[in-house]
């Protein structure tokens, strides 16, 4: 064999073994992405985004440990301030809807979840017409536990300003509720935490008529009223013990969703999900 050939041969030998490095350099920077704060997040398919699992580290309470600043240790000392239109200890039970509704649908959410995304995207416009017909409540539990496992203060930042939100009323806490998890402005779980940001959170705010200019909501966001009452929310959202992943849809007691590995998925679709909640509602 002459020294040409060898030469070639090592050529190609050293460009297959760059290329299996650079294969397995890219396997590695997507293992790193899915094991955040010492936890795998599970990856769930849904439209729109994908849902994650609730971190075993903590119960998925994220009031203190990684990802928090010195503001978010002071607040949880800090007296609780607790927003209009809540009710239940620590003013952690959060419904909307009509109170002789015989039916509640729970829904479980963080805000940095890009499945809730997704779901609120998808679905969020026919629950709210749900709400308003009375065909049953709507109570939501929203956790802070993707700061922990992804870095940062954004779901905690987020569900204060949706505290101040819900202190203006139901109708404004939902609207922005819709609007954080909008295409538009819900930040990618792998980029910036914009929701840690307070000047983001009230642009957010601007484009719902009833927060738009809001001195005293906007206060309430940048002096961080609504904290410590965050924090509570969160705290009680890890307690629920059934909850593995978000979004979670209940109604009543019954899981919505198709069977996966990783539990429950929450409906992707209206058709999905009106199909579920009207055969929930005959059991």
């Amino acid at each position: 064999m002459s020294n040409r050939n060898n030469q070639v041969n090592k050529q190609a030998a050293r460009e297959r073994l760059r290329a299996e490095r650079e294969r397995q350099a890219k396997k590695d920077k997507i293992r790193r992405q899915l094991i955040v704060g010492g936890a795998i997040v599970g990856v769930l398919a849904i439209a729109g985004g994908i849902g994650v699992a609730v971190s075993s580290i903590g119960g998925g309470d994220s009031s203190a440990g990684s990802g928090d600043s010195t503001d978010w240790a002071k607040a949880a000392k800090a007296p609780l301030t607790k927003p209009a239109n809540t009710s239940g200890k620590n003013g952690t039970t959060v419904v909307v809807g009509k109170k002789d509704a015989k039916n509640t649908l729970n829904l479980f959410e963080d805000p940095r979840c890009p499945g809730c995304a997704g779901f609120e995207q998808t679905v969020g416009a026919t629950v709210e017409k749900d709400v308003k017909d009375g065909k049953y409540k709507a109570s939501y539990h929203l956790g802070t536990f993707l700061d922990a496992n992804l870095k940062g203060t954004g779901s905690k930042n987020a569900l204060s300003a949706l505290g101040a939100a819900l202190d203006v009323g139901p109708d404004a806490f939902l609207k922005y509720k819709y609007a954080l998890y909008s295409k538009e402005f819900h930040p990618d779980e792998t980029g910036p935490d914009k929701f840690a940001d307070d000047s983001y959170l009230i642009k957010v705010a601007d484009t719902v008529p009833a927060l738009k200019g809001d001195a005293a909501f906007q206060k309430a966001v940048k002096s961080g009223t609504y904290d410590r009452w965050a924090l509570e929310m969160s705290d009680a959202f890890s307690k629920v013990k059934d909850v593995t992943s978000t979004p979670t849809i209940k109604l009543n007691d019954t899981v919505l969703g198709t069977d996966s590995p990783q539990g429950k998925v929450a409906p992707s679709s209206v058709a999905a999900f009106n199909s579920m909640v009207d055969k929930a509602l005959k059991k």
